[in-house]
C-alpha cells in the first residue's frame, strides 16, 4: 500500500510537473463521414432575433466546431463516482426534494448548487468555500470532494471561486455543415378537422398546426455537421492548482493532495459513454489511441503509461489514507430556499439601481 500510496508525491512537490495532458482521438459511432449534431448555443442578449446556432469558428480545413463544452464536459465526468466501483471514494450526499432523491453529484453547480445550499448543509458548506478560501481545503473535501476536482463558484453566499482541475472539451476540424428540414402530415382532412373541433382550419391554421391536428413544414433548420478533420477530446489535469490545496498540517495537505488527485485521474482515465446528445454518439479511434503526456514548467513534454488498475489502487489508497467523509440524506428546505431566492432578487434590484 506504501508503494501505491506515494507514486505520484513527486507530481504534488514544489517544482513538479505542470499538467497531465490526455488526448483521445473520437469518431461518430455510424462511422467516419457520419453526420454528428453539435449542441446549439443562444445568440447573445444583443442578437435576440437570430436563432440558436452551432459554435463554429474559420472556414474549410481551418474550421473549429465545438462538440462539448468545459462544463458539460465536467458534468458527464463527475456522476462517475455514482457508480458502485467508485462510490465509496466520496461521501454519498442525496437531497430528498419531494417525493424525488437527488444526488449532489448530479447538482450543475456542485457545493455551490442553489439545491444544494437550500438544505441544512448550508453554513456547513459556507464554512467550508471560507476556510478554502484561507487555505485549507479539508472541510471541503470531507462533504464535496469533486467541488475540488471540477470546480465551482459560490457566486450566491461567500464569493470563492475553486478554480477546475480537470479542462476537458471535445472540438472537431475540418467542419462542412448541414441544413435539413422536416413536414409533419396529419391525418385528419381539414373537412374533418372543421366538423370534429368545429373550427375554420384556414383561420385557425397556426393554432391548429401547433397543435398538431394540421400538416405542419418545419423549415430549413441546422442539419448537424461531417467532420473532414479530427475530433480530438483534450482533458488537462492542471497539477499546478493541486498543488495549491492547502491543510494546516504538512501532513494533512499531503494527505489532501493525494485523495484529490487520486479523484482526477480517475476522472481523467476511466473510460466515458460519449452519447452527448440525440445524433452525437461518439466512440474510439482505434488507429489513433489516446494518449497521456506529463508536462513540465519548461515544456518538456513526457509521455506516460498509466494503467486504470494502477490508478484505482492509488485512488482507494489515497482515499483511505484521506478517510472519505461520511454519506448522509438532507432534504429540500423551502425556507432556506426562499431566503435564497430573497437575497438574489435584492441583489438584482441593487445592481439594477
Amino acid at each position: 500500500m506504501t508503494e501505491s500510496l506515494t507514486r505520484f508525491d513527486s507530481w504534488l512537490q514544489d517544482g513538479g510537473p505542470s499538467a497531465l495532458v490526455l488526448h483521445e482521438y473520437l469518431e461518430p459511432a455510424g462511422g467516419p463521414g457520419d453526420v454528428i449534431f453539435p449542441p446549439t448555443f443562444a445568440p447573445p442578449e444583443d442578437a435576440k432575433d437570430k436563432t440558436p446556432g452551432y459554435v463554429i469558428d474559420g472556414e474549410g480545413e481551418q474550421s473549429v466546431c465545438l462538440i462539448d463544452s468545459v462544463g458539460s464536459q465536467s458534468n458527464r465526468l463527475e456522476p462517475l463516482f455514482k457508480q458502485s466501483r467508485y462510490r465509496r471514494l466520496v461521501p454519498q450526499i442525496t437531497i430528498q426534494v419531494g417525493e424525488r432523491k437527488i444526488d449532489m453529484l448530479d447538482a450543475g453547480h456542485r457545493a455551490a448548487d442553489a439545491l444544494v445550499r437550500s438544505t441544512a448543509l448550508a453554513p456547513e458548506l459556507e464554512k467550508a468555500f471560507l476556510d478554502y478560501a484561507e487555505g485549507n481545503a479539508i472541510a471541503l473535501a470531507k462533504t464535496a470532494p469533486t467541488t475540488l476536482v471540477f470546480g465551482a463558484w459560490d457566486s450566491r453566499v461567500t464569493q470563492v471561486k475553486a478554480p477546475r482541475l480537470i479542462h476537458s472539451t471535445i472540438r472537431a476540424t475540418g467542419i462542412r455543415k448541414l441544413n435539413r428540414a422536416a413536414q409533419y402530415f396529419s391525418v385528419l382532412e381539414q373537412e374533418e378537422i372543421q366538423t370534429l373541433l368545429d373550427t375554420d382550419p384556414q383561420k385557425q391554421r397556426k393554432l391548429l398546426s401547433k397543435a398538431g391536428f394540421l400538416d405542419s413544414p418545419s423549415g430549413l433548420t441546422h442539419g448537424g455537421i461531417v467532420v473532414q478533420g479530427d475530433i480530438l477530446r483534450t482533458a488537462i489535469l492542471n497539477l499546478t492548482a493541486m498543488r495549491a490545496l492547502g491543510a494546516p498540517t504538512a501532513d494533512e495537505q499531503l494527505a489532501l493532495r493525494r485523495y484529490i488527485l487520486g479523484l482526477a485521474l480517475l476522472a481523467l482515465c476511466a473510460p466515458i459513454d460519449l452519447f452527448l446528445r440525440q445524433g452525437c454518439l461518439l466512440c474510439q479511434r482505434q488507429d489513433r489511441p489516446p494518449s497521456l503526456q506529463l508536462v513540465h514548467r519548461d515544456g518538456q513534454r513526457e509521455p506516460l503509461a498509466v494503467r486504470l488498475p494502477e490508478v484505482e489502487e492509488f485512488a482507494q489508497s489515497a482515499a483511505e489514507a484521506f478517510g472519505v467523509g461520511t454519506d448522509r440524506a438532507v432534504k429540500f428546505d423551502s425556507k432556506i430556499a426562499k431566503e435564497v431566492l430573497k437575497k438574489a432578487a435584492k441583489e438584482k434590484k441593487e445592481d439594477a439601481g
